[in-house]
Protein backbone atom coordinates (compact mmCIF):
# COMPACT_ATOMS: atom_id res chain seq x y z
CA UNK A 1 0.00 0.00 0.00
CA UNK A 2 1.95 2.96 -1.30
CA UNK A 3 1.31 6.41 0.09
CA UNK A 4 -0.08 8.78 -2.51
CA UNK A 5 1.41 11.98 -1.17
CA UNK A 6 5.01 12.62 -2.20
CA UNK A 7 5.66 14.29 1.16
CA UNK A 8 4.36 11.26 3.06
CA UNK A 9 6.44 8.95 0.86
CA UNK A 10 9.53 11.03 1.58
CA UNK A 11 8.87 10.90 5.32
CA UNK A 12 8.35 7.12 5.18
CA UNK A 13 11.60 6.68 3.24
CA UNK A 14 13.50 8.88 5.69
CA UNK A 15 12.04 6.99 8.67
CA UNK A 16 12.84 3.67 6.99
CA UNK A 17 16.44 4.66 6.34
CA UNK A 18 16.82 5.87 9.92
CA UNK A 19 15.45 2.57 11.21
CA UNK A 20 17.81 0.60 8.96
CA UNK A 21 20.68 2.68 10.36
CA UNK A 22 19.60 1.98 13.95
CA UNK A 23 19.16 -1.70 13.10
CA UNK A 24 22.68 -1.90 11.67
CA UNK A 25 24.06 -0.18 14.76
CA UNK A 26 22.12 -2.74 16.82
CA UNK A 27 24.06 -5.54 15.14
CA UNK A 28 27.20 -4.24 16.83
CA UNK A 29 25.76 -2.84 20.08
CA UNK A 30 24.27 -5.58 22.25
CA UNK A 31 21.81 -3.28 24.03
CA UNK A 32 20.19 -1.93 20.86
CA UNK A 33 17.70 -4.44 19.42
CA UNK A 34 18.04 -4.96 15.68
CA UNK A 35 14.86 -6.81 14.72
CA UNK A 36 12.25 -4.22 15.80
CA UNK A 37 14.03 -1.47 13.86
CA UNK A 38 14.25 -3.65 10.76
CA UNK A 39 10.55 -4.52 11.01
CA UNK A 40 9.71 -0.85 11.31
CA UNK A 41 11.94 -0.04 8.33
CA UNK A 42 10.20 -2.74 6.28
CA UNK A 43 6.81 -1.27 7.19
CA UNK A 44 7.95 2.22 6.17
CA UNK A 45 9.41 0.99 2.88
CA UNK A 46 6.28 -1.05 2.10
CA UNK A 47 4.34 2.23 2.23
CA UNK A 48 6.82 4.29 0.26
CA UNK A 49 9.31 2.44 -1.93
CA UNK A 50 8.96 -1.04 -3.43
CA UNK A 51 12.63 -0.85 -4.46
CA UNK A 52 13.90 -0.23 -0.88
CA UNK A 53 11.46 -2.86 0.42
CA UNK A 54 12.79 -5.52 -1.99
CA UNK A 55 16.37 -4.52 -1.17
CA UNK A 56 15.78 -4.87 2.57
CA UNK A 57 14.03 -8.24 2.28
CA UNK A 58 16.71 -9.52 -0.09
CA UNK A 59 19.66 -8.36 2.00
CA UNK A 60 21.68 -11.38 3.19
CA UNK A 61 22.12 -10.07 6.77
CA UNK A 62 19.12 -7.79 7.32
CA UNK A 63 16.46 -9.72 5.42
CA UNK A 64 16.22 -12.99 7.40
CA UNK A 65 14.69 -11.55 10.60
CA UNK A 66 12.08 -9.70 8.55
CA UNK A 67 11.25 -12.77 6.48
CA UNK A 68 11.06 -14.88 9.67
CA UNK A 69 8.56 -12.43 11.15
CA UNK A 70 6.49 -12.42 7.96
CA UNK A 71 6.44 -16.22 7.78
CA UNK A 72 6.03 -17.18 11.46
CA UNK A 73 4.86 -14.02 13.28
CA UNK A 74 7.33 -14.87 16.04
CA UNK A 75 10.45 -13.25 17.47
CA UNK A 76 13.75 -14.97 18.21
CA UNK A 77 13.95 -15.74 21.93
CA UNK A 78 17.07 -13.59 22.35
CA UNK A 79 15.42 -10.58 20.69
CA UNK A 80 12.32 -10.82 22.87
CA UNK A 81 14.34 -11.34 26.05
CA UNK A 82 16.56 -8.35 25.24
CA UNK A 83 13.52 -6.22 24.46
CA UNK A 84 11.90 -7.07 27.79
CA UNK A 85 15.10 -6.28 29.70
CA UNK A 86 15.44 -2.95 27.88
CA UNK A 87 11.83 -2.00 28.61
CA UNK A 88 12.28 -2.68 32.32
CA UNK A 89 15.66 -0.91 32.48
CA UNK A 90 14.59 2.15 30.50
CA UNK A 91 11.35 2.72 32.36
CA UNK A 92 12.93 2.02 35.76
CA UNK A 93 15.71 4.55 35.11
CA UNK A 94 13.19 7.11 33.90
CA UNK A 95 10.87 6.58 36.85
CA UNK A 96 13.64 6.65 39.47
CA UNK A 97 15.99 9.35 38.19
CA UNK A 98 14.37 11.38 35.44
CA UNK A 99 10.75 12.12 36.38
CA UNK A 100 10.02 13.94 39.65
CA UNK A 101 6.24 14.21 39.33
CA UNK A 102 4.18 11.40 40.94
CA UNK A 103 1.63 11.40 38.10
CA UNK A 104 4.42 11.28 35.54
CA UNK A 105 5.94 8.29 37.32
CA UNK A 106 2.60 6.53 37.42
CA UNK A 107 2.02 7.23 33.74
CA UNK A 108 5.48 5.88 32.87
CA UNK A 109 4.88 2.79 35.00
CA UNK A 110 1.58 2.15 33.21
CA UNK A 111 3.17 2.69 29.80
CA UNK A 112 6.11 0.43 30.67
CA UNK A 113 3.79 -2.29 31.98
CA UNK A 114 1.74 -2.08 28.79
CA UNK A 115 4.82 -2.31 26.55
CA UNK A 116 6.13 -5.23 28.63
CA UNK A 117 2.79 -7.05 28.40
CA UNK A 118 2.52 -6.50 24.65
CA UNK A 119 6.03 -7.78 23.96
CA UNK A 120 5.52 -10.72 26.34
CA UNK A 121 2.54 -11.88 24.28
CA UNK A 122 4.54 -12.25 21.06
CA UNK A 123 5.41 -15.93 20.60
CA UNK A 124 9.03 -17.05 20.49
CA UNK A 125 10.54 -18.58 17.38
CA UNK A 126 12.00 -21.92 18.40
CA UNK A 127 15.62 -22.46 17.35
CA UNK A 128 16.26 -25.09 14.69
CA UNK A 129 18.11 -28.24 15.78
CA UNK A 130 21.30 -27.04 14.11
CA UNK A 131 21.12 -23.69 15.89
CA UNK A 132 20.67 -25.35 19.29
CA UNK A 133 23.87 -27.36 18.81
CA UNK A 134 25.86 -24.16 18.16
CA UNK A 135 24.81 -22.60 21.51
Amino acid sequence: MLSRSSMARGLYIAAGLACVGLGVIGVFLPLLPTTPFLLLAAACFARSSPRFYRWLLGHPRLGPPIRAWREHRRLPARARRLGLVLIVATFAISIIWVVDNLYGRLALAALGATAFAMLSRIPVLEAAAGDAEKS
